[in-house]
C-alpha cells in the first residue's frame, strides 16, 4: 500500500464509480478542485481509494473520500484517513471536517469524529456534518 498526492484529475474516476454512478461524471468534479490537495492509496499500480483536503486558514474541509466497492474493508480507508489526519497537521490545521453520509457515522467516529447538530439531505442521502479538532488529545 503506498499513499500518495495525487491530481483532482486522478479522483475523478473513483469519486464517479462509488459516490454518484448513476449520475455524469461532471458531478463529482468540484469547481475547487484545483484549489485542493488531493491524495490517493494505491496497491500495486491501482489507485483504490481518494480523498480531497480544502483548506481556509486553520480549518480544512475533506470531501469526496471514495474507495473501490471492491476494495472496501480492506483498510484502505483507515490508512488515507490517518495520512489525511497527518498532513493536515502539518499545514496548520486546527479544525478537520467533512460532510459525512449518516451511515459512514461510525468509521469516522472510530478516527476521532464527532458528530455536529448541522445534518442535511442531498439527492436522497443523509448527511451529517463531522468534525475534528486537530493538535488536543482525544
Amino acid at each position: 500500500m503506498d499513499v500518495r498526492e495525487i491530481t483532482a484529475a486522478d479522483t475523478w474516476s473513483i469519486r464517479h464509480q462509488v459516490m454518484w454512478p448513476d449520475k455524469p461524471i461532471g458531478y463529482v468534479q468540484l469547481a475547487e478542485d484545483e484549489q485542493g490537495r488531493h491524495f490517493g492509496v494505491y496497491e500495486g499500480d491501482r489507485l483504490v481509494s481518494v480523498i480531497s483536503l480544502f483548506m481556509d486558514g486553520q480549518e480544512a474541509q475533506f470531501r469526496k473520500f471514495a474507495t473501490h466497492t471492491d476494495e472496501q474493508g480492506k483498510g484502505y480507508g483507515r490508512a488515507l484517513l490517518r495520512y489525511l489526519l497527518d498532513k493536515a497537521g502539518d499545514y496548520g490545521v486546527r479544525r478537520l471536517w467533512c460532510n459525512a453520509r449518516t451511515s459512514k457515522a461510525a468509521f469516522y467516529e472510530r478516527a476521532g469524529f464527532h458528530k455536529t447538530n448541522s445534518t442535511f439531505l442531498k439527492d436522497g442521502i443523509d448527511y451529517v456534518i463531522m468534525e475534528r479538532l486537530l493538535g488536543q488529545s482525544h
